[in-house]
């Protein structure tokens, strides 16, 4: 009790947020964070509309809740200070290149965030599977927040022509971030194995997945967007649009091993039809 008590009053001088004190004492969770639908064309991803189950997909951020710190993983399509129509209804958004997409909204990313327990403040850590609009959307929320980032990635981000993908003004606030490069093959966030950045190159330059071990729910695979619809994955479709479909084709091969040896369950991350079945926040995995 009083090793609590010390701790909360050390997490109020340090400016510590409540949600981040209590993790230090709490066993690792995985909260999921809703982040609305997104309309979607099975022909980019060389399959037919008969060929899946749904055509839109969903975008899911993460909120991984670990006793050395918190780690958010992804950002969302939409800003919240860019929303412009109700929840339940479709937000217009223009990509870099001048690609027009559609989100029909659900709750603002940081009330996601919030009914979780947490504040912006309470992340320690940010990492993105690759720098797609869809995925850095509230970014610059975070940008106290140490930036795990492979170096091709942020340099692709930060350079005088991001890729066509991106919407720079989403993230910008993280060229001032602490920056930890990730250059091996995998890293260990919180250095005991149960939260690994693993990458997974072809999508983007620098993509990588995420990989949870938790006490209870066991091994889960963020996907990233190594995959979007399921039927990629057990049809053997690619992409029309992947950096290097070479690579892509490796880093599938090497998920599929990955998931053999371990026994993880593979989470696809913009699977509509799975993402609606899974628990999402307040409620959580641990």
């Amino acid at each position: 009790m009083k090793l609590r008590l010390l701790f909360a009053l050390a997490a109020a001088v340090l400016g510590i947020g409540t949600a981040a004190a209590q993790s230090a004492e709490t066993p690792i969770r995985l909260y999921v964070l809703d982040g609305g639908v997104l309309a979607s064309d099975p022909t980019r991803y060389r399959l037919t509309p008969e060929e899946v189950q749904t055509e839109p997909i969903s975008v899911a951020a993460y909120l991984v809740v670990h006793p050395r710190g918190v780690l958010l993983w992804e950002a969302g399509a939409i800003m919240d200070s860019e929303r412009t129509v109700a929840e339940g209804e479709v937000e217009r958004v223009v990509r870099l290149d001048g690609g027009e997409r559609f989100v029909t909204l659900t709750r603002p990313f940081l009330e996601e965030l919030a009914a979780a327990g947490f504040q912006p403040e309470d992340v320690t850590h940010i990492s993105f599977s690759h720098y797609h609009w869809d995925h850095t959307a509230n970014a610059n929320e975070f940008a106290h927040a140490a930036w795990l980032v492979r170096p091709i990635e942020r340099e692709r981000m930060f350079s005088a022509s991001p890729p066509g993908g991106t919407r720079p003004q989403t993230y910008s606030a993280l060229a001032d971030s602490r920056v930890i490069e990730i250059t091996g093959d995998e890293h260990d966030v919180f250095g005991d194995g149960t939260v690994v950045i693993k990458l997974a190159p072809g999508h983007t330059e620098g993509h990588q997945l995420l990989y949870v071990n938790l006490p209870r729910t066991g091994g889960v695979l963020l996907s990233g967007d190594l995959y979007h619809y399921p039927e990629e994955r057990t049809l053997n479709r690619l992409p029309t649009f992947e950096v290097s479909e070479e690579e892509t084709r490796r880093s599938r091969a090497e998920l599929e091993t990955f998931l053999e040896q371990t026994g993880a369950e593979l989470w696809i991350q913009h699977d509509l039809i799975a993402h609606q079945k899974l628990k999402h926040s307040p409620e959580y995995y641990d």
